[in-house]
């Protein structure tokens, strides 16, 4: 008899706590959106992108990068980054390049590339035996000023050879 009561008070327990989860959970802002590629007429910022990565003629690849940026950090980026149909068991950078602040015309022209990782450490994007892969990858752009727009673009480079495997077309996002 003891046992059963202490099942059920550990089940009301339980139970109160997963009701009470979701009211604390933050609700994402009204206005919050995220911006894809046909993004031209945005009714605010991009502060969030989904970026598509292609491969070129030879590659078969692909790739996708949820981009994010939190409204409640230091200006913190998310790079939840992933590839398929690469060279198996292989390593992989993500590289982007942004053309010059608030200059936000669809055009992306920059060649300055700069490898992306976890902060300032570059970080490979490691495939699996079906050349698939992801990684987790954040930038702190805190020393960029809120209300800054950029055009910015994407590539994944094979890290041996250098050699760019996919590729993004060109996005426009804002500093939160």
């Amino acid at each position: 008899m003891f046992m059963k009561k202490k099942i059920v008070d550990v089940t009301l327990l339980v139970a109160s706590v997963l009701f009470l989860i979701p009211g604390c959970l933050k609700s994402p802002p009204e206005d919050e959106h995220v911006c894809t590629l046909s993004h031209t007429d945005p009714s605010g910022p991009c502060y969030n992108l989904d970026v598509v990565l292609k491969g070129n003629d030879k590659e078969k690849g692909m790739g996708f990068i949820k981009f994010r940026q939190d409204p409640d950090t230091a200006r913190l980026i998310s790079l939840e980054t992933f590839v398929q149909n690469l060279v198996p068991n292989h390593e992989y950078l993500l590289q982007r390049a942004v053309d010059p602040a608030n200059v936000v015309d669809g055009d992306c022209t920059s060649t300055t590339w700069l490898t992306l990782g976890k902060g300032l450490t570059p970080q490979s994007i490691l495939t699996d035996d079906r050349g698939n892969g992801s990684e987790a990858l954040w930038r702190d752009i805190t020393a960029i000023a809120r209300g800054t727009s950029f055009d910015i673009h994407f590539q994944i480079i094979d890290a041996t050879s250098l050699e760019v495997v996919l590729t993004s077309d060109c996005y426009q996002y804002t500093v939160r």
